[in-house]
């Protein structure tokens, strides 16, 4: 917006200027066309004057100001006074003057001038009554004049202008860069507010001024961000009490569905007491989900630094006895013995790696590898599982970080469709980025990327 309003400004001075100093100069070429034109016809008559004469002592006058203007005055006479002097060329200009009494300009160009002003006037016989200018044509008087100093002077009422213009332009994109912060500094000051909105930060605000309209969109924006958090913060707490208050009584459900089967002989009745638990666990799964997300959107802990090597190496003994009841082989790979620190907040990477590994196991078939690779790359981090599973369609994978979104692994769909959604959240929260894409034996490949701290930890 500042470079429309500079544009917008230069634009308005440059229109200034053509309207006013554009014509002034026009005015000032003509006033120096018609002033050399007027001074050289003088000259031209006052010649034909003393041409017109023909007594000695005008002839004599007329040569001394001939030989003022070099290779310029060119004389004709029929008869009387003839003058040692250039005679012109015959052409249309010299027949008009001494046929048909008629002085001519020519300009030797239509456009302003050419390289010389050519003016032809007739001479006349001084009348006997000793009035001159009376008589009958005599000759004809050319003066050939040299345009080079009007052209200087042409280029110097151009050029000055010219150059004024310039200077007067840049002023103006000066003044106009500054008139434009000072007028744009109240639309960036909301610009960094919804900026931080969309940041996660419902608590900016913007300061109520600038014009009658910045104020009242500033006001506009205030209220509705007060709103928003209000809103979100109401969301918030309701899913966390919620999650919180579900959590217990369905682990009581779970213990006395346990309780249950253990105590029921019947085979049909044990299968729906299973599938009762199956459920029970996948909403527990679920309601710890949402309260996951619920802590992660509140962002109520700052990153720090942390241990790679001593999280992934914790997590990994966790997931390593449920893979190996399936015959799956957790593997690292990648260089993290220097221990690199990484910005996380406590709790967040050690929930990442807890779902990505769960929905890796999940997907594996028996038998089958978990690569987990860790490399320092510049400034970040990059921490990839790898699994042998089915993988994902593109389809798939632009739906994979969607809430309540399950894919279809080997187990069947037991997930809650929260646990991409919840990597997602905890890694944006912290700087981070992740990804998904196909690895070379037709799994999947889900690379975090987390901020490096700078500094390594000691061994």
């Amino acid at each position: 917006m500042n470079r429309q309003l500079i544009r917008s400004y230069i634009l308005l001075v440059a229109v200034a200027i053509l309207l006013f100093t554009v014509p002034v100069a026009f005015t000032l070429t003509d006033q120096l066309r018609e002033d050399t034109r007027l001074s050289v016809r003088r000259e031209a008559d006052t010649m034909a004057l003393l041409l017109g004469n023909g007594d000695d002592r005008s002839c004599e006058a007329l040569e001394a100001m001939a030989k003022a203007y070099p290779e310029q005055v060119q004389v004709t006479a029929t008869d009387g006074c003839v003058p040692d002097l250039r005679e012109p060329t015959a052409d249309a200009a010299l027949t008009r003057a001494v046929e048909d009494d008629e002085p001519t300009t020519d300009w030797g160009a239509d456009f302003i001038w050419g390289k010389h002003l050519v003016i032809t006037v007739p001479a006349h016989e001084r009348a006997a009554d000793g009035e001159s200018g009376k008589g009958p044509v005599v000759g004809a008087v050319r003066i050939v004049y040299s345009t080079n100093d009007m052209t200087t002077r042409f280029w110097g009422i151009w050029g000055f202008r010219a150059g004024l213009a310039v200077l007067v332009l840049a002023t103006a994109a000066a003044i106009g860069a500054v008139a434009a912060r000072r007028i744009t500094r109240p639309l960036r000051e909301l610009n960094t507010m919804a900026s931080k909105f969309s940041d996660g930060d419902l608590t900016a605000r913007s300061e109520v001024t600038g014009p009658t309209e910045t104020q009242t969109l500033a006001r506009t924006l205030n209220q509705a961000g007060e709103r928003l958090d209000t809103l979100i913060a109401s969301q918030r707490i309701f899913v966390a009490d919620a999650s919180h208050q579900l959590r217990t009584p369905l682990t009581a459900l779970r213990l006395s569905l346990d309780n249950i089967a253990d105590g029921v002989d019947d085979e049909f009745v044990r299968e729906d007491v299973e599938q009762a638990t199956a459920e029970v666990v996948r909403m527990s799964r679920l309601v710890n989900g949402l309260l996951v997300l619920a802590r992660a959107e509140a962002k109520v802990t700052a990153a720090e630094p942390l241990s790679l090597r001593d999280i992934v190496h914790d997590r990994l003994a966790v997931w390593r006895p449920a893979a190996d009841e399936r015959g799956v082989t957790i593997a690292l790979r990648g260089s993290i013995d220097g221990r690199p620190l990484v910005l996380a907040s406590p709790g967040h990477l050690d929930q990442v790696l807890d779902n990505v590994l769960s929905n890796a196991l999940e997907v594996s078939p028996d038998g089958g590898t978990i690569t987990v690779r860790a490399q320092a790359q510049g400034d970040e981090v990059a921490l990839s599982v790898l699994d042998e599973g089915p993988g994902m369609s593109d389809a798939e994978k632009s739906r994979a970080f969607d809430r309540f979104w399950r894919g279809q692994g080997l187990t069947g769909r037991s997930g809650s469709g929260l646990g991409l959604a919840v990597v997602k959240q905890l890694v944006t929260d912290d700087g981070g980025t992740v990804s998904l894409r196909d690895t070379p034996g037709g799994g999947l490949c889900v690379e975090i990327r987390l901020r490096a701290a700078g500094q390594r930890a000691g061994g």
